[in-house]
């Protein structure tokens, strides 16, 4: 049972005069406690030197998904903007400094209340660690990166959509913006 945190009364879900959701009301002072998605904030890592292109990823010391590699990313906090969210997450993940550029990809996560949102990103030395829940942090090239082993479908499309536009450059084309819902979750071993 979920209780009020204005009264400590208990909670119902029904729908409140004037909206057309069920929302958590409180059965004795009528406060609404809604309930939204939650931001999933990262960053992109890119190292390029003599003509190759590197990103930076971790690989998972907690639940979900540990063990498996993942950009660095996390939940934002509150009082703290996007950009700022992708700076922290990556520094506590990886322990990497680095110059944010643009958002890069805003993917839609309904089935688990998530939007996540990764901003492309440069490492400014290659002075990096794991941190607290990293196991391993680690630079790879296209061919480099362990595909079936990408903990999140967010993550898989943003980097194979920065890997598209990273190709076009070369064509005189440049870094897009890309949305995407992903709306099948990850498939759970078998028993």
């Amino acid at each position: 049972m979920k209780y009020c945190s204005e009264c400590a009364h208990p909670v119902l879900l029904q729908i409140p005069p004037d909206d057309n959701r069920p929302r958590y009301v409180c059965s004795q002072c009528g406060v609404i406690h809604y309930q939204n998605p939650k931001m999933v904030i990262g960053s992109i890592p890119v190292w390029q030197r003599d003509g190759e292109t590197k990103i930076l990823l971790c690989k998972r010391a907690i639940e979900p998904r540990y063990g498996y590699w993942t950009l660095p990313a996390g939940f934002m906090e509150n009082n703290e903007t996007t950009e700022a969210a992708a700076i922290r997450e990556t520094e506590e993940e990886a322990g990497a400094n680095i110059e944010l550029h643009q958002l890069f990809s805003l993917l839609n996560v309904p089935h688990v209340h998530q939007v996540h949102m990764f901003y492309r990103a440069t490492l400014l030395d290659l002075d990096y660690v794991a941190g607290i829940e990293s196991l391993d942090v680690k630079l790879f090239s296209e061919t480099e990166i362990p595909w079936d082993e990408i903990a999140f479908p967010t993550v898989g499309h943003t980097l194979k959509l920065f890997f598209a536009d990273l190709a076009n450059i070369t064509d005189g084309g440049g870094y897009g913006f890309h949305s995407l819902d992903i709306t099948k979750p990850i498939p759970r071993p078998a028993s």
